[in-house]
């Protein structure tokens, strides 16, 4: 039996660690099911072999005393090695330590610098030429997405021939819930790569921005780049929530969300009917998004319409102007626009030109590349999720369980065991999901370095808000997408609840996933708690078309809930104009 919580083992090689990108896909801990036979299970050796194609370095530079060298879990919480992604700015011509800090860090205070940690064996000639070739054929050279668009085929293949769980035996399903390290592993590999390409390209237009005496220009020239797979949803959901303004689709919004879907399905109304249809079209397409959607155990709008539904709800409230669409292209225009006023500064310069191009293209390329992967990733997880569930429902059935989730609080290497007598697991699923509940009311320090904080010190996120900002008071983090918005303040800590979001009003959340991406079009702007430019609420802000300030540390706490406020993208600042009504 593994060790519950999760606590991997620090290096003393590379240890620096940090909750920075990976909290917006792993807000919460991960489940012992998940740990073993899912994300982390195959993200880690994936993320292993991206480095390696990378050319920055072999497998034997990890660390051998440590399991998880890149993706450990401390109290169960999933953290990345930042000592590994630094070294990776130092062996790649053109970037930094600093650099890397800057795109995964933001603004945050108290990061230990890289002189404090810095190896001996860090910089290599050797390796950095490699990295050199591999960053001008493979990033910069790139021109298309033809292997990631080839994982989609095979997973949309996969999810086509899926099988309907009922019929299945019970080791049919505990074999399925093991049955896709195959091709999980090269998926995330992927996915690890395009992510690591997209810093490189982001990093190569800032500089090049910078140089040219325009760097506000850096995040306009890599927005509205289009066909973002994390933006589908929006604009997929956009389309529904227009049809939900039909009077027979509206009047059963209005009645309320309880039993919604029960009601939308009951109905003979022929508005209803096609609303239903293209509805379920859309929870097919989307079934495994949702809060947490890497999490296994969580539950995605296929699992609970209702998530969908209630984001829905507060679309068809917002006017036709607010369309994704019509966003997009005024970001798509500014990009242009903005890449136009660098050819110019460049048109006696043909050397860096052809850099600027070649950069502009790579940036777009990659950062399209990486929610490619991640959602195509995200499709599998699904997968492991679904048999799962019905073993857990058959759990339930049994009287072995106490509800479906307690199937997540089981190890893999548990699993046949489990099968042979489940009543025998029912106390130890009970007590582990009692400890993994309340695991939930501990904030994870942001950072770790050389030794972990032991659990009980942790903070708790039910210890109190701190002390608010009043009117004339700001907080400044890092800007995500430019832009000016004021609006009401809505303070959510979980895309769980989005009725709770009016339109126009400014979302302050601690940190966002994809589920959250729908969201964006009601809000007129994002301010976060923690994140970067590379992080997932400032590329989709710059799709969408919204303000967007992120690292804006503890605003969640800081900011009043339905305080006016003022948001500067540009400058990453966000001000109370007036107290809460």
């Amino acid at each position: 039996m593994a060790e519950w919580p999760i606590n991997d083992t620090v290096s003393k090689v590379f240890p620096l660690y940090s909750r920075a990108n990976v909290g917006e896909i792993f807000p919460d801990p991960i489940s012992p099911l998940n740990a073993s036979a899912g994300f982390q299970h195959n993200l880690e050796p994936g993320w292993r072999d991206a480095f390696v194609d990378c050319k920055v370095w072999d497998h034997d530079l990890y660390d051998a005393t440590v399991e998880k060298n890149i993706l450990p879990a401390f109290g169960s919480y999933l953290y990345i090695n930042m000592s590994l992604m630094r070294l990776f700015g130092v062996r790649i011509p053109g970037m930094s330590p600093e650099a890397v800090d800057l795109q995964y860090f933001g603004d945050m205070p108290g990061i230990p610098s890289y002189e404090s940690e810095k190896r001996d064996f860090d910089e290599n000639p050797e390796f950095e030429a490699r990295a050199g070739a591999w960053l001008v054929e493979e990033v910069i050279g790139a021109t298309d997405l033809s292997e990631y668009d080839a994982d989609r085929q095979d997973v949309e293949r996969i999810r086509a021939d899926r099988p309907d769980m009922t019929t299945l035996t019970d080791q049919q399903l505990r074999e399925r819930i093991t049955s896709f390290d195959y091709i999980l592993r090269p998926l995330f590999k992927r996915h690890i790569e395009a992510s690591l390409k997209s810093g490189v390209g982001l990093g190569a237009v800032a500089q090049i921005a910078a140089a040219v005496g325009r760097p506000e220009l850096a995040l306009t020239l890599v927005g509205g780049i289009g066909d973002v797979d994390s933006t589908g949803p929006s604009k997929r959901m956009w389309t529904l929530s227009r049809s939900a303004q039909a009077p027979a689709v509206a009047a059963l919004f209005d009645a309320g969300s309880t039993d919604l879907y029960s009601r939308l399905s009951a109905s003979t109304d022929a508005a209803v009917v096609a609303f239903r249809h293209d509805l379920d079209v859309f929870l097919s397409d989307w079934d495994f998004r949702g809060p947490a959607e890497w999490e296994i155990r969580a539950q995605t709008w296929g699992v609970k319409p209702a998530l969908a539904l209630a984001t829905i709800d507060r679309m068809r409230q917002v006017g036709d102007g607010e369309a994704p669409d019509g966003k997009g292209v005024t970001r798509s225009q500014e990009r242009e626009a903005a890449a136009a006023a660098i050819r110019e500064l460049l048109a006696e310069d043909p050397e860096t030109s052809a850099q600027f191009e070649a950069t502009l293209n790579a940036a777009a390329l990659w950062l399209r590349g990486r929610e490619r992967g991640r959602t195509t990733a995200a499709m599998v997880i699904h997968e492991i999720r679904l048999p799962a569930r019905e073993l857990g429902r058959r759990g339930v059935a049994a009287g072995a369980l106490d509800s479906v989730e307690q199937s997540f609080m089981l190890f893999a290497d548990e699993l046949d065991d489990y099968l042979t007598d489940p009543a025998a697991f029912t106390d130890i699923v009970r007590e582990r999901e009692k400890s993994y509940l309340e695991l939930f009311d501990v904030k994870p320090p942001f950072v770790v370095s050389e030794e972990v904080p032991a659990l009980e010190n942790w903070e708790r996120r039910s210890s109190g808000a701190g002390a608010a900002l009043t009117a004339g008071d700001s907080i400044v983090g890092v800007s995500g997408c430019t832009g000016i918005a004021r609006g009401r303040a809505r303070v959510l800590t979980t895309a769980d609840d989005p009725s709770a979001l009016e339109p126009g009003e400014i979302l302050i959340a601690p940190i966002t996933d994809p589920s959250w991406t729908p969201l964006f079009v009601a809000a007129s702007a994002v301010v976060v708690d923690v994140g970067a430019p590379f992080s997932h609420a400032a590329i989709v802000s710059r799709e969408i078309g919204i303000p967007c300030i992120v690292s804006a540390t503890d605003a969640t706490k800081k900011i009043p809930d339905g305080a006016l406020v003022e948001v500067d993208g540009t400058t990453g600042t966000v001000t109370v104009i007036e107290a809460a009504n």
